[in-house]
């Protein structure tokens, strides 16, 4: 019996947003939340139903307890280490007419400080979740995600999660190839594939990640496509209204995460992943309401049915 279901490392950093949306320098007010890719994907779990937990380090600061409080209200179990030294993450969400840019501020945070040691002393969990992006922090943040893939003896999830504004495609693109290849399930888009490593299909993707399990391609409003050992599963996208697009990703590995600790087929596990993902859309921040899970398995069969 693991503790949790699913234990999700990384970055959670406090979002300020305005509110209502507009241009951040037009902006009276601004809404204040908890998002990283990690933690979103530990939240959307949790509000499944599921045993969640978030691991990582934040400042002995506001913006620390602001994170603890959020996901603990949440329901997601925090073992997060206070750091005195270093300050919480912050990033401010700027929406405009040809989309939402991010500004992150974030050097010299309090998780860019963790190492390997990290993981001495976690519990168990059913489904490790791990992301491009915190390798991209510091040499000792690589050094735990290269640590956790290697020893973790239960399910690793990775997603590639390429961030430009963090390292150069010439430093990341070999150091996200080797580290995907050694997860269970690999969570890509099809247009940072292309970008970091110059493939042009989902097939292609499956070629350079011989070792991983299953590599999931996500090519946007197209299709997911889940590419095991021996076959390959597509599902088109469901057509949504996108009122904000940042925090589909984690949202579609949440779904399909869901749909791997319900046991279900690699169809649905994709369709899942697209429920969960357009609900975000449809919504203004990185993390919504969902439906009770039941509703959102016949939502997910419903939507495979209704292309076969």
């Amino acid at each position: 019996m693991t503790a949790f279901d699913l234990l999700a490392v990384g970055e959670a950093m406090v979002l300020l947003a305005p509110d209502p949306p507009e241009r951040l320098r037009a902006a009276g007010r601004l809404r204040v939340e908890v998002a990283g890719a990690e933690s979103n994907v530990a939240c959307h779990l949790a509000r499944l139903g599921r045993r969640s937990a978030f691991a990582g380090r934040v400042g002995s600061d506001p913006f620390g307890d602001v994170i603890t409080d959020r996901l603990t209200a949440a329901r997601v179990a925090c073992l997060l280490l206070p750091d005195p030294a270093r300050r919480t993450g912050v990033f401010f969400k700027d929406p405009g007419p040809q989309g939402t840019r991010v500004h992150y501020y974030r050097d010299g945070s309090a998780a860019s400080a963790m190492d390997a040691t990290l993981w001495d002393d976690l519990p168990p969990a059913g489904i490790v979740h791990l992301t491009g992006i915190t390798p991209a922090l510091s040499a000792g943040c690589a050094a735990l995600v290269e640590r956790v893939l290697a020893e973790n003896t239960s399910t690793t999830t990775f997603d590639v999660n390429y961030r430009p504004a963090l390292w150069p495609v010439q430093r990341a693109a070999p150091v996200l190839l080797e580290l995907a290849d050694q997860a269970d399930v690999v969570f890509v888009g099809l247009d940072e594939a292309q970008h970091l490593w110059g493939v042009k299909t989902a097939e292609d993707v499956r070629e350079l990640l011989p070792k991983a399990g299953t590599v999931v391609v996500k090519d946007g409003a197209n299709e997911a496509v889940a590419l095991t050992a021996d076959r390959m599963v597509v599902v088109a996208t469901p057509r949504v209204e996108v009122l904000e697009p940042v925090g589909a990703g984690d949202a579609f590995a949440a779904g399909y995460l869901f749909g791997v600790l319900t046991d279900v087929s690699e169809e649905l596990r994709l369709s899942l992943g697209h429920q969960v993902a357009g609900a975000v859309l449809r919504s203004a921040g990185d993390l919504c309401e969902l439906p009770q899970p039941s509703d959102l398995l016949t939502a997910a069969k419903m939507h495979w049915e209704s292309m076969r």
